[in-house]
């Protein structure tokens, strides 16, 4: 049991390493990189779930994290680089960290786009150095189901996240905590 505790916490250790060593390259090239990955989630996300095309339209701003990278043994790490996109422009670029421990194995990677529904829910995000999700504007985690029967008139939540573009396996049942942190790239 031991064993499988060290192992779980250096799995953690390596993929926190790896995504810091990503960051070699110059500003401009990472700020296009995001970009260029944001714009092609944002794109199958709407060729996909038409209700996120739907939110689309009256949202404050839209936050984008391309690739999002999910590994864990027993612990778990996840890490995405994304941007904000008001008025179809990137207006600021934010991390997602999250860390996890409980029955779980495997990685995959995917898409995770929030719509901000509210002025009050981007002025918590503006505000706050490192927002806790769970803590502060609610966020409805939009699936297959939700997605039905979600349209501009029965939306009125803070946030609405969407994952998709999920590729790779994780299987377990674990407790997680993420924070989106700005940063600038």
């Amino acid at each position: 049991m031991r064993l499988l505790l060290i192992l779980g916490l250096l799995s953690g250790h390596l993929l926190f390493a790896g995504c810091q060593s990503l960051g070699d390259k110059s500003d401009d090239e990472d700020r296009a990189s995001i970009d260029a990955k944001a714009h092609i989630a944002l794109r199958n996300l709407y060729a996909t779930t038409p209700a996120a095309r739907n939110l689309a339209h009256d949202a404050r701003a839209i936050l984008v994290f391309p690739g999002v990278v999910k590994a864990g043994f027993i612990g778990g790490a996840q890490y995405g680089t994304g941007e904000l996109i008001k008025r179809g422009r990137p207006s600021g670029y934010y991390n997602l960290v999250a860390g996890s421990y409980g029955l779980q194995a495997g990685i995959q990677s995917f898409d995770y786009v929030m719509f901000f529904m509210k002025d009050s829910a981007l002025r918590y995000l503006d505000q706050s150095h490192g927002w806790e999700v769970g803590v502060g504007p609610s966020v409805v985690v939009v699936d297959a189901g939700v997605a039905k029967t979600l349209t501009t008139t029965t939306g009125r939540s803070d946030v609405y996240a969407f994952i998709s573009g999920q590729k790779g396996l994780m299987a377990g049942l674990g407790v997680q905590g993420s924070k989106i942190t700005k940063i600038n790239p």
